[in-house]
């Protein structure tokens, strides 16, 4: 009999959905929401075999991510945004993955990637200092990937992006940094780094992340690892916003399918009700189809052995920015039509809702550039170095 991460998942789907509420309170996921993920190994999915990893298909990833985020979307979130760390850990310094799965093969490592920090290099690596916003889930990391620019000697800016991976012990969470109106429960605050000694080993330079070279030089075989970076990246937390409006989806049904209109009629009799409710339901289900090939395709072009071109990136990133555009538009058509008892802070389709419009915040989200690249490259032009290009 089968026994994957999604079938652990809905062991305990139960726990999920009541700890949703209590991760909202807590503003971070609560111990037993932590406990629970890291029994079904959510965070271990792209992990390395070698330090105790699944090395699952990048679709089984976003498949599970998808279905905890229905559960609770704070929870889906993590699960996509720190689940997919241990992606890059793949091909970063095996003496990297030894300190952080030597003994535990549990442990997390949290983010943010935005080049907030300055790294200036000294004997052996770098001085880095810098404060970053949004590291989901950090609570529970022991470790962090941080984007830093990289200084001269007098750690002016020099252009050159890097990712360092730094200890718990050399960076400070910022309590009280995270109060925000949707996806509270994901604990996403600012982290603090003051003058720490980064050594060489525990740096990638990001223009090898995303050209790939990086994964080529470690020698990683599999091919997600091969996977573009802004492929794998989006994956988890697109995944998360879908799998929130699938949650959504769900309780409106459950509560239309029992709502008394205000003049005493059945909901379920509306024509135009349940026309919106299944228009909904095949826009959710088309943002979901659409990711997952979109996955497989990137996957599929890996195990090939060739290198996705600027093009065929930039569809990647317009499918993967649409599907969860498409999705949260089609949960804002229903919850618009949940009545006003659907506002209540006791009905959690609210905190759904909430948090499926946040998710589309990220700036992994931003539609602008991203269509502007996909477009030029669609009429033969090549876009120029900067946002259209950032993100692709």
């Amino acid at each position: 009999m089968a026994d994957t991460v999604l079938d652990r998942i809905e062991a305990a789907a139960e726990t999920f959905r009541e700890q949703g509420p209590l991760n909202e309170r807590a503003g971070k996921l609560t111990e037993e929401t932590a406990s629970a993920l890291r029994s079904a190994q959510a965070i271990r999915m792209l992990q390395p075999r070698s330090h105790g990893g699944l090395e699952v298909h990048p679709r089984e990833f976003a498949d599970t991510v998808m279905r905890i985020a229905a559960l609770d979307g704070a929870t889906g979130w993590v699960a996509g945004v720190v689940g997919v760390h241990p992606w890059e850990l793949a091909f970063a310094d095996p003496k990297v993955r030894d300190e952080i799965w030597g003994e535990d093969q549990d442990t997390w490592v949290a983010s943010p990637y935005a080049p907030m920090g300055v790294a200036r290099p000294v004997d052996g690596g770098y001085v880095f200092n810098g404060r970053w916003q949004f590291s989901s889930g950090t609570d529970h990391c022991r470790w962090i990937f941080l984007g830093g620019l990289l200084g001269d000697a007098e750690g002016k800016p020099t252009g050159e992006s890097l990712h360092l991976i730094l200890p718990r012990s050399d960076y400070e969470i910022v309590d009280g940094s995270w109060d925000v109106v949707g996806l509270r429960g994901t604990g996403s605050k600012d982290v603090v780094v003051e003058d720490a000694f980064v050594p060489e080993y525990r740096t990638l330079p990001v223009s090898k992340v995303e050209s790939g070279e990086a994964a080529r030089e470690a020698g990683v075989t599999n091919p997600t690892y091969h996977m573009p970076f802004s492929a794998a990246f989006p994956l988890g937390i697109t995944a998360s916003v879908i799998g929130i409006c699938e949650g959504g989806l769900a309780l409106h049904a459950a509560y239309q399918s029992k709502r008394v209109s205000i003049v005493g009629d059945e909901v379920k009799n509306d024509p135009h009700a349940m026309y919106a409710l299944s228009e909904a339901a095949a826009e959710i289900a088309a943002s979901r189809a659409a990711l997952l090939d979109n996955a497989c395709r990137m996957y599929d072009l890996a195990a090939s052995g060739r290198k996705a071109t600027f093009a065929e990136r930039a569809v990647g990133r317009r499918t993967q920015v649409q599907a969860a555009w498409r999705a949260v538009r089609a949960f804002n058509e229903i919850f618009a039509r949940s009545g006003g008892n659907g506002l209540r802070m006791d009905n959690p389709m609210q905190r759904f809702w909430r948090d499926a419009n946040n998710g589309l915040v990220h700036a992994i989200h931003t539609p602008g550039g991203v269509f502007q690249g996909a477009a030029l490259s669609q009429l033969g032009v090549d876009p120029p170095a900067g946002p259209m290009r950032m993100m692709i």
